[in-house]
């Protein structure tokens, strides 16, 4: 009985475990959840549903069309003049009946045979334009990444940030326990311990901003995630290590060079110039003739003939086919309109060419000089730290001993803290930027 308690107890402590590790978000998680439930990259999927719907239209409008038709109709003539024939459905009838009946029935198809390429350059546009709606899709994946990516350091700086803040709350607790001892003994004044009481509870302020911006970095997580309930979000805090600020920063054109081959956004721009030229293509064709072909097959009764319905069927089937040219005159000057506006759209799809190129470059220079900035100052900031902290402890030995006072004392400790918190933020900066230079490098955010 007790091994049987003992293995229970270890399997429900097993799965209290399992449920707070899975809790847990990595930034692969979040990216993984991201691109399966964010909204914004579900419509562009949508979108991309749709156009390859457009291209199993286009294709099909290849085909031969066919259709059939009936048309089945009642007559009541009150008044029929005797001794005259009638005329139905072409036939001449003799018969006198007030109420009479007749149907008709049809197959007929059609099949546009060459209309200058506009079907087939059709099919050439739509599937373009389902790649471009996949390369939206794309972009919109990378814009999402980068947005979890800088909220995921910027929890994980808060994190630290928050220990910081820790850290020197608790010197100031140390320092106004001691400066309360100081001040029972005369040491100091009651202005200078109620200086040191001010420090430990701006430190408490520092305290609870910190943890209120970590909290709000999560909730827009949550946001971009599409997470909208109260449950308990929190991500896994990773090794961070000085090595990787100090990592070796990527070329600049490197970067650049790798990025016009592979982001989705340039491509999509040149598939628009493309997708231009078959526009172009298509407006033309409007000029030239379109050849068609019809083929039909039709037959009728009615009441009024003294044959059987079947036998009316097979006696009165008729059977035609025939082809039909197209050649446009005078159009209104639709086709030249079309055509213009097609060169035109073109022009604007190779200055939105150039605009992104411009507007890509601009970002990975932006990149690649905050990484190179704050690689320095955090190789700076370190220097700062430990000059800030032998600094602080110095001076507290002094102040204990009498030799300082409570404002070289606090001085003190408040640059130590904007040395530390200046270290993180260079530190964090540094890590980001660099690993945007490589997701823009390689497409591959880790």
């Amino acid at each position: 009985m007790n091994k049987y308690r003992t293995t229970c107890l270890t399997a429900m402590i097993a799965l209290c475990i399992s449920d707070v590790m899975a809790q847990q978000w990595t930034l692969k998680d979040c990216i993984d959840y991201a691109l399966a439930n964010n909204i914004s990259l579900k419509k562009t999927k949508l979108q991309e549903y749709s156009a390859i719907e457009d291209i199993k239209q286009s294709q099909a409008d290849l085909l031969p069309s066919l259709s059939f038709s009936t048309s089945q109709n009642g007559t009541y003539r009150p008044w029929p003049e005797e001794g005259k024939a009638t005329v139905d459905n072409g036939y001449v009838q003799s018969s006198v009946d007030k109420i009479y009946y007749s149907g008709s029935y049809s197959v007929s198809g059609n099949w546009t045979v060459w209309n200058g390429g506009r079907n087939t350059n059709t099919i050439k546009l739509n599937k373009l334009t389902a790649e471009q709606a996949k390369l939206d899709s794309a972009e919109t994946a990378n814009s999402i990444q980068e947005q979890i990516a800088q909220l995921y350091v910027q929890i994980l700086y808060s994190n630290d940030a928050i220990n910081v803040c820790k850290e020197s709350l608790e010197t100031s607790k140390k320092n106004e326990e001691r400066g309360k001892e100081m001040f029972d003994v005369g040491k100091i004044s009651k202005a200078d311990l109620a200086q040191l009481t001010a420090q430990r509870a701006q430190d408490e302020y520092n305290v609870v901003e910190a943890e209120s911006n970590m909290r709000n970095y999560k909730r827009q997580l949550k946001q971009v995630l599409q997470i909208a309930d109260d449950k308990e979000f929190d991500i896994a805090i990773p090794q961070t290590t000085d090595e990787m600020a100090l990592s070796e920063i990527p070329a600049l054109n490197d970067v650049y060079t790798s990025t016009l081959s592979i982001r989705p956004e340039i491509k999509n721009a040149k598939l628009g110039i493309e997708s231009s030229d078959l526009s172009i293509k298509i407006a033309k064709a409007q000029k030239l003739p379109t050849i068609g072909l019809n083929a039909g097959v039709s037959t009728n009764t009615t009441s009024m003939s003294d044959n059987a319905w079947g036998t009316q069927l097979k006696n009165n089937v008729n059977v035609g086919a025939g082809f039909t040219v197209s050649i446009p005159l005078f159009d209104n000057r639709s086709s030249k309109t079309a055509v213009n506006k097609a060169k035109i759209q073109k022009e604007n799809y190779m200055l939105e060419l150039q605009d992104k190129q411009t507007t890509l470059y601009s970002t990975v220079e932006n990149y690649w000089l905050q990484a190179v900035t704050n690689q320095n100052k955090f190789k700076a900031a370190k220097v700062s730290t430990e000059s800030a902290k032998a600094s602080y402890e110095l001076l507290s030995e002094q102040f204990a001993q009498g030799l300082k006072n409570i404002v070289e004392l606090m001085t003190g400790k408040n640059n130590l803290l904007t040395a530390q918190q200046n270290e993180l933020q260079s530190k964090y900066l540094a890590i980001l930027n660099i690993d945007m230079l490589k997701f823009y490098e390689t497409g591959k955010l880790k």
